[in-house]
């Protein structure tokens, strides 16, 4: 920044009684220094000589800041010169030594490292130090102090871009057009921001740069390697600028304005952020670049990609969509229209209520709704653009007069702040002795006088802010601030996410400024992330009121993560609380389903059904939306996905009406098994139809899928495998098949079931249908894997064990030619009502009992089905009496009964009625829980790691007040239920 005009201000010219010194011990303190200096210094010597208004104020200055005072010590030579010289030539000096600390001796070589870093520290010392005195002596006022500022900022880094350009030249990185100008030409942008950008840095402010660079600028010798190259440049950019050596600093220097700053390089091809800003440029983005200026490296390609980012800052037309985005900026951005009363002490003059923080935005909100038809609004200073703003009549004239007056009191307050020690603070001291030291800087007589003034600034900024979007929400709540701009923690929202329930507030905060950065593609859009925005303060109150709210909000990134795209979910979730309470549900207390819509969002679809509580999944509803899904599915392959992604979304929905207690453990047992029923039989069509395609028909050929276990009793659940058994028929003359590809009747049935098998088990982008197993086929893993329906009566007859016919008891044709499946039911009916001794049968029961209980002992007593007195030993009690029926003259027909029906029908009459009720209770609490810890976790219930949520839902559905009352009515029941399977099967 070139000095035009020069004038003779000196600090000699100071008025009378400017300053008043902290207490008079700091004062003798002060002048004992100032003797030791003057020893070396005579200008000194003559200062304390004279009694007078500089006397009085350079004494007041030192005893009010320990940090100039320690400048004096360390360099009482600066001092001298600043009583000595006009104060405006000595500052253009140091500004332009600051400039050329890159260059080496003349006809010598280039500056070392070392050498520009002592030149750059000493320069700015002693520009800030002096710089101090005349704005403390009101030589200066804050414009000029941040003008000089400023200045020193553009000098430092421009020297040290050009001291790194000749580095890179000298390693053989780079090749220059002219080592006298290194940035000419060189396609390196270097951009100042926020108040550098503007010229009005504040005293001990850091600096925001943003770094680019031109590919095609010709000057690596290795084009590939620009980013690394780069890369380290600007790391030694930082560590020239920021690093503390024996001669201090110079800025601290921050880099992590630049696009998306956690997933990109230091240094950003020009090309990607032109790239980056039209898609996925953020609205605080926005804002930042109307102060951007070039401060170092090729100046002139920097303002030509500052002319490229124009469409993007300053949007063409003034319409709804541009105000709706302004207003995003503004919920983003406000942190403290708060309540109650302003306290001067402890204060953020900066980003508290009525802080300068809030004049920027005034006037930035503007300029970002206008400035795309008025060019004359594109100014970088506040002042400036609030002069703009009142000639194109957006502000009045009173308005722009108070904005400007608070602005420079507020600059004048942040300065007093940092010059004490030399600390990037805006805070105003908590205690009444410190306070009276930033009155005292700022000219008054006592904090009384200062405190009412600042507070008065205050308010007046506070009110003229309010009224820009006085019918606009905020993005804080009683709760506090939610701020997620830029990189860093707004230490305010911190502790609101803290008192919203979240444990580890820095990494919430990450999380959700990785939404706004647009990373995922359901947040890419701007609408969508419009869209997040307006959702956030209630989707984190929501989390936060969960059990463990950072792992299920965690869950929530993981399934946005997933998504395709974001606005149509984030829309709706806005427009209806239920469904936000929802999501929270299954992220706070369902792991497991969490991790499938994280995985496979589509299944997410049908929560947006209104009518999804509403009705039940019976299984005439499954079957009408799977014809309608299937519909026009003509090919093998497309069959199966469809179905896989019918089965996975249904299955999901089933869930969610069993997670919020629209369904109960039987009932979704009862829908579960009906999905799989449709699902396999639409499977097994498909399987026939491609095998008759492939390898024809075998005469008189049938087959029929008889469904075991949980499946043939209703009581899947959402993480069951499927137990089937695939039965066939054919003419006994019947060859090979007649297609083109001719089987034997073995060879064809135990390929078609082969593939049936795979069609349901194998992994496929759109997931697995279901695992199934054909163990409880005749001869188990040692026969065949199709079976013959005489082979199989055979068998059943003359060889099956007793735990084979107990298996026999659930079994449930599923699918398959009707004449096959009705043959099979009356050949498992006469199978199950053959004479049997009693004894043997309840002996062979006990046995398999016992045999279980030692080579698959429970983990735990919340392994509800291999605890003693468990799901298995109701089960096999039920399965007892359908084998023992017949020989005590009752019904036995059981086909297609559930568990819960079986024992009803058959220990009506062969169970002591206390003990039928008893095994039912036990039977419906222990379906209940496991149906949800199955649905909500893989793997077993332990209390001490689950999520907080998923006990409180085991909790409601064991229908219990806590966790200890309902282990005790598992561990009475179970207790209760080994006596009757005891009694009931007499081994």
């Amino acid at each position: 920044m070139a000095m035009d005009e020069t004038t003779t201000k000196r600090l000699a010219e100071i008025a009378d009684g400017v300053i008043r010194p902290l207490n008079q011990t700091e004062q003798k303190s002060v002048v004992s220094l100032l003797k030791d200096a003057a020893k070396q210094q005579p200008a000194l010597a003559d200062l304390l000589a004279t009694e007078g208004p500089l006397k009085a104020f350079v004494t007041a200055a030192l005893s009010l800041s320990p940090y100039l005072r320690d400048m004096v010590m360390l360099d009482p030579a600066t001092l001298a010169l600043a009583l000595e010289e006009p104060i405006e030539p000595l500052l253009e000096s140091l500004v332009a030594d600051a400039r050329n600390a890159w260059r080496g001796e003349e006809d010598g070589p280039a500056a070392t490292e070392a050498q520009v870093m002592t030149r750059l520290r000493t320069a700015k010392r002693k520009l800030s130090f002096i710089t101090a005195l005349a704005d403390l002596a009101r030589i200066f006022d804050a414009r000029d102090t941040t003008r000089w500022l400023s200045a020193m900022a553009d000098s430092c880094v421009a020297a040290a871009i050009d001291h790194l350009l000749i580095a890179g030249e000298d390693a053989g990185k780079l090749k220059l057009a002219d080592r006298q100008a290194p940035s000419l030409g060189s396609g390196l942008i270097v951009l100042g921001m926020g108040k550098l950008g503007a010229c009005e840095l504040n005293y001990s402010s850091d600096i925001d740069l943003v770094v680019f660079f031109e590919t095609e600028a010709g000057i690596l010798v290795s084009p590939e390697d620009a980013t690394e190259t780069y890369g380290r440049m600007m790391r030694r950019l930082v560590r020239i600028l920021q690093d503390r050596t024996g001669d201090g600093y110079v800025f601290r220097t921050d880099l992590r304005l630049r696009p998306d700053p956690g997933s990109t390089p230091l240094a950003v091809p020009v090309e990607a952020a032109l790239l980056y800003y039209e898609g996925r440029g953020q609205n605080w983005e926005r804002a930042a670049y109307i102060k951007a200026r070039p401060v170092g490296g090729d100046l002139k390609a920097g303002q030509n990609f500052l002319r490229e980012l124009v469409p993007f800052v300053f949007r063409k037309y003034l319409d709804y969509a541009a105000i709706a985005d302004i207003h995003s900026i503004k919920r983003q951005i406000h942190v403290h229209k708060g309540h109650g009363a302003i306290a001067v002490k402890g204060h953020n003059v900066k980003l508290g209520r009525g802080g300068i923080r809030e004049i920027e935005f005034f006037a930035q909100t503007q300029q970002l709704i206008a400035g795309g038809r008025m060019p004359e609004l594109r100014l970088r200073p506040t002042e400036a653009a609030l002069h703009a703003l009142t000639a194109a009549r957006w502000i009045d004239a009173s308005t722009r007069d108070e904005l400007i007056e608070a602005y420079w009191f507020l600059r004048d307050v942040e300065h007093r702040i940092q010059m004490v020690h030399d600390e990037q603070t805006h805070l105003l001291p908590e205690t009444e002795t410190e306070l009276r030291r930033i009155a005292y800087m700022a000219g008054f007589g006592d904090t009384t006088g200062f405190s009412t003034r600042l507070e008065s600034v205050l308010k007046t900024v506070e009110r003229r802010y309010a009224r820009l979007f006085e019918q606009e929400e905020v993005l804080s709540s009683a709760s506090g601030n939610l701020v997620f701009t830029g990189q860093k923690d707004d230490p305010d929202t911190l502790k609101t996410l803290k008192g919203l329930g979240f444990e580890r507030p820095e990494d919430i905060s990450r999380v959700i400024r990785t939404w706004h950065y647009g990373r995922y593609r359901a947040t890419q859009s701007v609408e969508a992330r419009e869209r997040l925005t307006e959702l956030t303060p209630q989707l984190l109150k929501t989390f936060g009121e969960s059990r463990r709210a950072d792992e299920a909000l965690l869950r929530f990134d993981s399934f946005i993560s997933g998504l395709p795209a974001g606005i149509q979910l984030f829309s709706l979730l806005t427009s209806n609380p239920a469904l936000l309470d929802l999501i929270v549900n299954i992220m706070s207390s369902a792991p497991r389903l969490a991790e499938i819509i994280a995985r496979r969002p589509h299944v997410f679809d049908g929560m947006l059904d209104p009518g999804l509580m509403v009705e039940l999944p019976t299984r005439d509803y499954l079957a009408k939306r799977l014809a309608s899904f299937l519909q026009g599915s003509r090919h093998y392959e497309e069959i199966l996905d469809r179905l896989r992604i019918f089965a996975a979304e249904q299955r999901f929905l089933i869930g969610i009406r069993l997670l919020t207690g629209t369904i109960g453990g039987a009932q979704a047992g009862h829908a579960f098994a009906d999905l799989a029923g449709l699902i396999i039989a639409e499977a097994l069509k498909a399987v026939v139809a491609e095998m008759e395609q492939v390898h024809g028909r075998i005469a008189g050929g049938k087959v029929a899928l008889a469904g075991m276990g949980k499946l043939g009793s209703f009581e899947l659940t959402a993480g069951s495998d499927v137990d089937l058994i695939l039965l066939y028929e054919h003419d006994d003359e019947a060859g090979e098949s007649d297609g083109a590809k001719p089987l034997d009747p073995v060879r064809y049935y135990t390929r078609l079931t082969q593939r049936l098998i795979a069609a349901l088990s194998a992994p496929t982008a759109e997931g697995v249908l279901y695992e199934v197993d054909m163990r409880l086929r005749p001869s188990g893993n040692k026969g065949p894997v199709a079976t013959r329906l005489r082979a199989f009566e055979k068998y059943q007859f003359e060889e099956a064990w007793t735990w084979e016919h107990m298996a026999l008891t659930r079994a449930r044709l599923i699918a398959g030619d009707s004449e096959l499946m009705d043959a099979t039911r009356a050949v498992i009916s006469a199978v199950l009502a053959k004479p049997r001794e009693e004894a043997k049968t309840a002996a062979d029961v006990a046995e398999m009992r016992a045999m279980i209980d030692k080579e698959k002992p429970p983990k735990d007593n919340w392994d509800l089905k291999l605890i003693p007195g468990g799901l298995i030993d109701i089960e096999f009690i039920a399965q007892h009496l359908a084998l023992i029926a017949r020989g005590r003259g009752v019904a036995a027909e059981v086909d297609g009964l559930s568990t819960a029906d079986a024992l009803k029908r058959l220990g009506a009459q062969l169970m002591d009625p206390n003990d039928l009720d008893l095994c039912l209770a036990a039977l419906k609490l222990d379906t209940e829980l496991s149906q949800v810890i199955r649905l909500c976790v893989d793997g077993g219930f332990d209390p001490a790691t689950v999520p907080a949520g998923l006990v409180d839902l085991v909790c409601r559905a064991g229908d219990s007040p806590d966790l200890k009352t309902l282990e005790a009515e598992v561990k009475r029941l179970s207790k209760a239920v080994r006596k009757v399977f005891q009694t009931v099967v007499k081994g």
